[in-house]
Order: structure tokens, then sequence, then C-alpha cells
């Protein structure tokens, strides 16, 4: 069994009595290792001349594995297992987010001024001028995660109770990188045009609006509808977040290896939401070869104008009907494979049909399309979105910044050249000379990250024309 690590998803505490003798302990070490459960910390709770009480922490390989592991246990002779839990759930008890005043509510004074009937000057002054809602309430510092829960995270359409854990995680994200304040909407139904109404009914009270985790191709649809109506940002995070982060690290795998972004052949395997985007900003950022593959084979191809000219609307080059090869095909070649499909769908060897010096973004979560340790010495450069290896390609890379700064000047949208200067940013956080194989991408904790993305964005909202204020410290030019 692979070392399951110290970020185990199936980590069990377990509170066992045993009797207080010698041999007893060593018998539960003994079934955890022959079950290969990691074993932890082990911690004495209370003891006695005839019993012991411990908590004993393991790693198990899964749901199933854990249950399997605490019915041995309680099957052992002097052995009881008086409880069980799981960190993971136990974090979430009670969820994971909360909102506080910013002000004490400590006399009858700060309430009259908070609340009635103070705050009624403060509701006929934004009455008469719907722009003080920036200024005078939490408008422009909030962002509207809205979700469906057709496609969460990689678990597939299993409805919006279920995706409001998700949504949480992503308001923590928000705050805690960029000091936004994110309200998750798990919305019951999947009408897309049912979405945008209420969207739309809501967008006053916030600055910007995140959907997220919402299946393709309705998203699109959402999307577009939704920027056309809406004057603050709309951003698919699942499409432009994924997008900017994989032009960042690609730009970086490119300095490594020598080469630039309009010689490269390019490969994407998987175009929905993520796979779209992708081509698009690919498009957007100089990239002239360029073939996308779906489970038909090919279905993405044409000269360079023809698929530039198409990156506002990809679905217009889109062929399911009558693909031009299979992937492997594709690969023939290819200095860049960047796949946002399903995993294990190619062995190592494959790649090696693909040019000198080759680049591979395998992203399907949990398993990436080649298997990692196999892959990395078939590669000279090589990226997963998985944390347990280098280089993880992460949307909580891009979406931070790139709300922070479209919030910052109060932008009417968030646009390519927005997305494209995130991008940019993004891939500059690591020094010329730091870039390396291994060194593609920043890490989500470098506190470099949002303050330099940020600032790109907003400078692009400016230059482009959708920057209604300008950034706090900007100087007048």
């Amino acid at each position: 069994m692979d070392d399951i690590g110290p970020y185990s998803n199936y980590r069990l505490t377990v509170r066992l009595e045993l009797a207080n003798k010698p041999g007893v302990f060593a018998r539960v070490a003994a079934l955890l290792a022959e079950e290969q459960a990691n074993l932890g910390a082990v911690d004495i709770v209370s003891a006695t001349k005839t019993s012991m009480i411990r908590d004993v922490t393991f790693d198990a390989q899964s749901e199933a594995h854990g249950k399997k592991v605490l019915a041995r246990l309680g099957a052992l002779s002097d052995v009881t297992v008086l409880s069980a839990s799981d960190r993971i759930f136990l974090l979430h008890l009670g969820g994971k987010i909360r909102v506080e005043g910013k002000i004490p509510l400590s006399t009858r004074n700060v309430l009259s001024m908070v609340y009635t009937p103070g705050v009624g000057r403060v509701a006929q002054a934004i009455a008469q001028d719907k722009s003080k809602a920036y200024a005078f309430t939490s408008k422009s510092n909030s962002v509207a995660i809205v979700t469906d829960g057709s496609a969460v995270l990689g678990l597939g359409n299993l409805g919006p109770e279920a995706a409001l854990p998700v949504m949480e995680g992503k308001a923590m994200l928000f705050k805690e990188l960029a000091g936004i304040d994110a309200w998750p909407l798990c919305l019951n139904t999947q009408d897309p045009d049912a979405i945008v109404r209420i969207v739309q009914g809501i967008a006053p009270g916030f600055g910007a609006i995140n959907l997220e985790d919402i299946g393709a191709p309705r998203c699109f649809e959402i999307e577009r509808r939704l920027k056309q109506s809406l004057d603050v940002p709309v951003m698919h995070d699942d499409q432009h977040g994924t997008a900017v982060v994989i032009l960042a690290a690609l730009t970086n795998a490119l300095r490594v290896v020598g080469k630039r972004m309009g010689q490269v052949r390019v490969v994407v395997n998987g175009l929905g939401a993520a796979g779209t985007a992708c081509c698009r900003m690919l498009l957007a950022a100089g990239v002239s070869h360029l073939l996308g593959c779906d489970k038909e084979g090919i279905i993405l191809y044409g000269e360079a104008e023809q698929l530039r000219a198409c990156r506002t609307d990809l679905a217009a080059c889109l062929t399911p009907d009558h693909p031009r090869g299979t992937l492997r095909d594709a690969l023939k070649g290819a200095d860049v494979l960047i796949g946002l499909s399903v995993g294990n769908i190619l062995s190592a060897e494959d790649l090696d049909a693909m040019a000198s010096d080759r680049i591979v973004f395998a992203m399907a979560n949990p398993d990436p399309e080649v298997s990692p340790e196999l892959a990395a010495s078939h590669c000279r450069v090589f990226a997963t979105g998985r944390s347990d290896y280098p280089n993880q390609i992460n949307n909580a890379l891009a979406f931070p910044g790139i709300f922070r700064g479209a919030l910052d000047v109060q932008a009417a949208e968030i646009n390519e050249a927005m997305k494209l200067a995130a991008a940019n940013a993004l891939a500059h956080v690591i020094p010329e000379g730091a870039v390396s194989e291994d060194y593609i991408i920043p890490s989500l904790f470098d506190k470099t990250v949002v303050p330099a993305v940020a600032h790109a964005v907003a400078t692009a909202a400016r230059e482009s024309g959708v920057a209604r204020r300008r950034a706090k410290g900007e100087v007048k030019g």
C-alpha cells in the first residue's frame, strides 16, 4: 500500500478501553500493522489498576477500510471500542464560517446608530444615489458564491445541501487569502432561467458574483446571461480561475524548456467547462497550434487564425461528430499536454510520442490522466491538481486575487485583459532564476500571490475601461 502520509482524508481517532496488563496494546498495534493502517498518536486518557483508556489515531485507506479496522479492534479480547471520530467530520461540526459584526453593540446609543433610527439616514442617502452602497455597506467587499450543486468537485451532481460545505470552504479561502467576505448561496434549482433570475435578484447586495460547481454546458449560458444583465463582475471560477493558473504554470514551464508560446504544439484533453476556458485563454495568450480532445477524439482543430477567431465562441469550432483521430494521435509531436478529463487514460509510454522536453499537466482528480510516479521520468515538466506532488495547479491561486483586484476598483466585469494580466502576474511571482522543473507555480501559502494578482487585475481593469474607481493607494496619472 502507498504511504498515506500525514494528510490522509481517512484519519480516525478511536477511544479504547484496554485491560491493564502486558501485551494488550501490542495486539492493537499488531492488528493496525496487519491492516496497513498507519499508527499515529497514542494518548493515555486515564488508567486504573484493571484498565487503561487510550486514544489511538490511525490512517485508513478508505471509509470502508476504517469501518473494517474498527470492527476488528472491537473483536479483540480485553479491548473495548468506546467511541470513534473522523477528524474531517469533527472539523465540519457546526459549519466552518460565521458572521460577526465590526462594531460591538455595547450601548443603546450604538444600537440607535447601527440600526433604527440612525440607519434610516444612510438608507435614504443610498436611495438617492445607489453607488453609495459601495461606501456605506459591505457590498464593496462581498462576493456571492452561487452553486446549484450539479458539479461538486469531481463528485458529480450531489445537490445544493451537499455543496454547502464545499462553498463554505471556498468562503474561507476568500477571507483568509484576500480579506473578502464571501457568502455561500446553494440554490435548490438547476434550471438556467431560474438561476439567472435568482442571481439577478440578489445581486444588489454583492460587489461580485462567483459561480461555482455548476455543470457544463449550462454554466456557459448562465455566466453569459448574467454578465450581460448585471453591472458587477461575474466569473465562473471552475472555468476561468483554472485557465488562469494553467496559463501561468505553462508560461513558467516554457521558460524552463526554452520554448515559446507561439511555437509549441498544445493538446488539451477534456473540453468541459475548464477545458474550453483553458483553450480560449491559451489562444488569447498566443498559442498558435492547438488540438482539443474529448472522449470522441480530436474534435477541436484548425488553422491558428481560425481558432483564434473562435475563442469567444469555442463551441462553433468543436466537431464531436467528426473526430480527426484519437488522443494518442494528437500526442504525436506535441510539446504540451493539458489533461482536464479523467484518470488513468494514458500510460507513461504514450507520452514518448510527444516532442522532446515535453510538458504534461495531468489534472484529473483524484487520479491524474497518467500515473505521476511513472510519468515523471518521461517528461521534462510534470504537474497535477494534487497537493502531494510538486507543481500543484490550484485555482485558489487565481480567484482570490482576481476578485480582490476587481472589487478594489469596482470593476463592472472581469474581462479577458484582466485574466491575462492575472496569469502573467502569477507566473512572475516566481523570480526568473528560481523557476525549475519542480517549481513552475507558487505555493497557495505564498503571501505575495494575492497582492501581485490583485494589482495586475486592477491595473488591467483601469486600462480596459471597466474600472469605476481607483484602487486604494493608486496615484492619479
